[in-house]
C-alpha cells in the first residue's frame, strides 16, 4: 500500500495541503528574495578580495552577475521537472533541493570573497530553480474535478504569499547589511529557508503525491501532443521572456537609479535597495483589487482569457519603463526627481506582473498534459531564464574598454522600452490564433484505507 496518498481527494473545499504549501512558499520567497535584495549592493559595495581586502565591481558588472545568476535560476527548473516528473516525485525533489538551497544561503554568509560569492549563488540556483516547477505544479496535483474552480484563487493566494515573504525581506535584509554587515545579511535568509523545509516536510500526510512517471514521462514529451504542447506554449514563453527582462531590473538598473533620486519619504530617507519592497506591497494589495474589481468589470465589456491578460500586462510593462526613462532624462540633465516617481512605475509593473506571471501559472499548470505539470512549468520559469540571460549580455556588451558605456543614461531605457513595445504589438497577433486546451488530474472519492 502507498506510504502517501497518490491522488487529490473528491471536494468542493480547499484541499487540505495547500496552508503547508503557502507557508512554505512564504518562508522560501523570504530567503530568495532577501538575499538577491542586498545582492547588487553586495557585489558593488562590500566584495572581498582574497586578502580581505575590498574587491568591488563596477555596475555593469555586477549587473551582468546579477541577470546570469537570475538566469540560472530560471534554467535549473529543467532539472528539477526531470527529477519530479521522472525519477523521485515532487515531494522528495523538493526536500533534496532545499538541501542543497540552505548550503547556498550558508556559504555567502560565511565567504564573502568573490569565490563564495560564485560558489554560493551556483548553490542557491540549483536548489531554489529546482524547487521552483515542483513546488509550483504540486499547488495544482492537490486539486480535481470537484475543486478546480478554487484553483485559480489558490494561486492568486499563493502569489500573496510569495509577495508577503518579499515584502518582509526586502525591508529587512538591507537593513542587517547596513548595521550587521553581510554575514548576517546572508544567514538569515538561511535559516528562514531551513523553516520553509520543515514547514513542507510537516504537510507529507495532508498532500496528495502524484508518482513519478518514468519512461511515460519521456514517451509523453516526444509524443504528439506534448510535442505540440510544447510548440505553442514556448512560442508563447518567449514572448513572457521579455516581460522578464524588464521586469527583473528593479532589482538591478531600478536600484542604480534610486541611489540617485530624493529618497525622503515621511522625514525617513529609504535606502537605494529597500525601494523594492513597493513591488511585493503592491502585489499583496493588486491581487484581491484585480480579483474582486478590475477583472470582473472588464469581463463586463469582453471576455477577459489568459492571453488578453498577458497581452494587457505586456504593454502595462513597457509604460512602466517609459516612466522610467523619463526618470533618467532628468537625471542625466542635473535634476534630482523624488522617488514617488519611480513609485509611480513600480504601480504600473506590478499591475502588468499580476496580469502575465500569476496568469501564466495557472496557464501553464492547465495547458500542461498530466504526466507533464512540472516540466512545463519549468518551460514557463525558463522565459525569466532567456530574459535575464538577455539584459545580462546587454549589459556586458555595452561595456567600454574604458569603463564607460555604449547605452548611457537614458539610452539604455530607450532601448528596453522599444524591445518591450515591438513584443507586445507581436504577441497580440499571436494571442489571437492560440487554442487552449485544459488537463486537470484525475481524483479519488476518498482517502485510501
Amino acid at each position: 500500500m502507498p506510504k502517501y496518498r497518490q491522488a487529490p481527494l473528491a471536494s468542493n473545499t480547499l484541499p487540505s495541503g495547500i496552508p503547508y504549501i503557502i507557508g512554505n512558499e512564504a518562508a522560501e520567497r523570504f530567503s530568495f528574495y532577501g538575499m538577491r535584495a542586498i545582492l547588487i549592493v553586495f557585489m558593488t559595495q562590500h566584495l572581498l578580495g582574497d586578502n580581505g581586502e575590498l574587491a568591488v565591481m563596477g555596475k555593469d558588472d555586477a549587473k551582468g552577475w546579477y541577470h546570469y545568476f537570475l538566469s540560472a535560476v530560471y534554467f535549473t527548473p529543467i532539472l528539477g521537472a526531470i527529477l519530479a516528473d521522472g525519477v523521485l516525485g515532487k515531494f522528495r525533489t523538493i526536500i533534496l533541493l532545499s538541501i542543497v538551497y540552505i548550503a547556498g544561503h550558508f556559504v555567502l554568509a560565511l565567504d564573502e570573497t568573490r569565490w563564495g560569492l560564485a560558489v554560493g549563488l551556483g548553490l542557491i540556483a540549483l536548489g531554489a530553480g529546482g524547487i521552483k516547477p515542483c513546488v509550483t505544479s504540486h499547488v495544482g496535483d492537490q486539486f480535481g474535478q470537484s475543486n478546480q474552480h478554487l484553483l485559480s484563487t489558490t494561486y492568486g493566494w499563493f502569489y500573496f504569499s510569495i509577495n508577503l515573504g518579499a515584502f518582509i525581506s526586502f525591508l529587512l535584509t538591507p537593513w542587517l547589511l547596513k548595521h550587521y554587515g553581510a554575514s548576517v545579511a546572508f544567514a538569515v535568509p538561511g535559516i528562514l529557508m531551513l523553516i520553509a523545509t520543515i514547514t513542507f516536510w510537516a504537510g507529507r500526510h495532508k498532500f496528495a503525491h502524484i508518482p513519478p512517471q518514468g519512461m511515460r514521462f519521456i514517451k509523453d514529451i516526444f509524443s504528439k501532443t506534448g510535442l505540440a504542447t510544447i510548440a505553442k506554449l514556448a512560442v508563447v514563453y518567449a514572448f513572457v521572456s521579455v516581460f522578464w527582462a524588464l521586469f527583473d531590473q528593479t532589482g538591478s538598473s531600478w536600484v542604480f537609479q534610486a541611489q540617485q533620486m530624493d529618497r525622503v519619504i515621511f522625514g525617513y530617507e529609504l535606502l537605494p535597495s529597500q525601494i523594492q519592497s513597493a513591488n511585493p506591497l503592491l502585489i499583496m494589495i493588486l491581487i484581491p483589487l484585480f480579483a474582486f474589481f478590475i477583472y470582473p468589470a472588464i469581463d463586463r465589456f469582453f471576455p477577459l482569457s489568459s492571453m488578453r491578460k498577458i497581452g494587457i500586462g505586456l504593454l502595462l510593462t513597457a509604460i512602466s519603463f517609459i516612466i522610467i526613462t523619463w526618470i533618467q532624462s532628468q537625471i542625466d540633465n542635473g535634476q534630482t526627481p523624488h522617488i514617488s516617481w519611480q513609485l509611480l512605475a513600480y504601480i504600473i509593473i506590478t499591475a502588468g506582473e499580476v496580469m502575465v506571471a500569476i496568469t501564466c501559472l495557472e496557464f501553464s499548470y492547465t495547458q500542461a498534459p498530466r504526466s507533464m505539470k512540472s516540466f512545463v512549468m519549468a518551460l514557463f520559469l525558463m522565459s525569466a531564464a532567456i530574459g535575464n540571460l538577455f539584459t545580462g549580455t546587454v549589459n556586458f556588451f555595452i561595456q567600454n574598454a574604458d569603463g564607460t558605456s555604449k547605452l548611457e543614461g537614458t539610452d539604455y531605457f530607450i532601448f528596453f522600452t522599444i524591445v518591450m513595445l515591438v513584443t507586445t504589438l507581436l504577441f497580440i497577433l499571436y494571442a489571437r490564433l492560440y487554442k487552449e486546451k485544459t488537463y486537470i488530474q484525475h481524483q479519488i472519492s476518498e482517502e485510501p484505507k
